[in-house]
């Protein structure tokens, strides 16, 4: 199984940058994992929302290939502890999943194509955060979840 996380925007902070490739290198050692970060239009007055959404979702789909299990990192989706998490991911290796893609929308969130193209939502929270945080908070979550499968010293219950 692959797993890809799709996120619009770049990460500027450096000290967030580096914590997520200390995950992204952990991740190596359970997953085939790989992030991808989709730049952002210029901001220009003449655009509109509706013009910046449709070109974030020109870019993601450019990444998304025929038979992705695609799932949003969205305010309306399902929420899970870590441990029901850890079972979800468990529950794609097990059903033998190619590629599982997560994806991280701008700021302005999904076009109504991509919401179709999806076949989940998660939420890891009801709070907003920051792209870049939520970026972050979800390596994490996910290098978590396959410490959990493994039965490995991380997760304290």
């Amino acid at each position: 199984m692959k797993i890809l996380l799709l996120a619009v925007g770049t990460t500027t902070d450096e000290n967030m940058k580096n914590q997520i490739q200390s995950f992204t290198t952990r991740l190596s050692h359970y997953v085939d994992f790989k992030y991808i970060e989709i730049p952002n239009k210029k901001k220009s007055n003449k655009l509109t929302i509706s013009e910046f959404k449709n070109f974030e979702s020109e870019m993601l789909e450019k990444n998304i290939l025929k038979g992705d299990h695609i799932i949003l990192l969205d305010e309306k989706g399902k929420s899970y502890t870590s441990v029901e998490f850890s079972k979800k991911i468990e529950g794609f290796m097990i059903n033998s999943y190619k590629r599982i893609v997560f994806v991280i929308g701008g700021a302005h969130g999904f076009t109504n194509q991509i919401y179709n193209l999806a076949n989940d939502k998660l939420s890891l929270s009801k709070m907003t955060f920051s792209h870049q945080m939520i970026r972050l908070f979800f390596v994490e979550q996910l290098y978590r979840a396959f410490t959990i499968i493994k039965n490995e010293k991380y997760h304290n219950q």
